[in-house]
């Protein structure tokens, strides 16, 4: 995968993990009376965490296919020579609430119970397919065992529907713009300040 693919590809990573950490706050809120309040700045999220409730939350993609959770140890934001660096369980900030899933099951883990299964060296550390994460295969089975608690919200069908009207909602707004000019002239004229109110 060549830096523009690889740049495109880790854009849609990064919305598609927004819209679940949002759909996760959502279903705390309402299935927990959990408050998960999420910070947005990086220098926020770098150096306090990802959010005041000390909670991080991971979208595993492949969990429906594979069975198997990814809990990641450590990570490089793009695929690059050098060493890796700590993260998922092991980073350093607030987190205590490690929580990760897809919208039809969301596990909730404290964090040192993920890391303790981790020293006890029976998961090996493997690396993903673009070389930028490496962690460790949480079984189904084994995430039943371990969580502190689990949701059940059953929403992929929901989720899939929501996001594919909102992209033709939105594809419908922007060939509705092009074909009235008039609209852009309009605020042309008024960014330009020759009409007057």
């Amino acid at each position: 995968m060549n830096n523009l693919a690889y740049e495109k590809y880790r854009a849609v990573k990064i919305e598609n993990g927004k819209v679940y950490q949002d759909f996760v706050v959502d279903a705390c809120w309402n299935l927990l009376g959990l408050a998960i309040v999420q910070y947005s700045s990086v220098l926020y999220q770098q150096t306090v965490g990802e959010s005041k409730t000390g909670a991080e939350i991971k979208h595993d993609e492949q969990f429906a296919r594979t069975g198997n959770l990814w809990i990641e140890v450590e990570e490089k934001a793009r695929p690059r020579p050098g060493p890796y660096v700590p993260s998922g369980i092991y980073r350093s900030d607030n987190t205590w609430l490690y929580i990760i899933g897809n919208y039809d099951h969301v596990f909730i883990f404290q964090k040192t119970l993920l890391q303790a299964l981790y020293q006890s060296g029976k998961w090996r550390i493997i690396e993903n397919n673009t070389k930028t994460s490496r962690g460790f295969l949480l079984s189904e089975q084994e995430a039943n065992k371990w969580s502190a608690a689990i949701l059940h919200p059953l929403a992929a069908d929901k989720i899939a529907k929501v996001i594919g009207n909102m992209s033709k909602l939105g594809h419908e707004l922007h060939e509705a713009t092009k074909r009235n000019l008039a609209q852009l002239d309009l605020f042309q004229d008024i960014a330009h300040g020759s009409r007057s109110a």
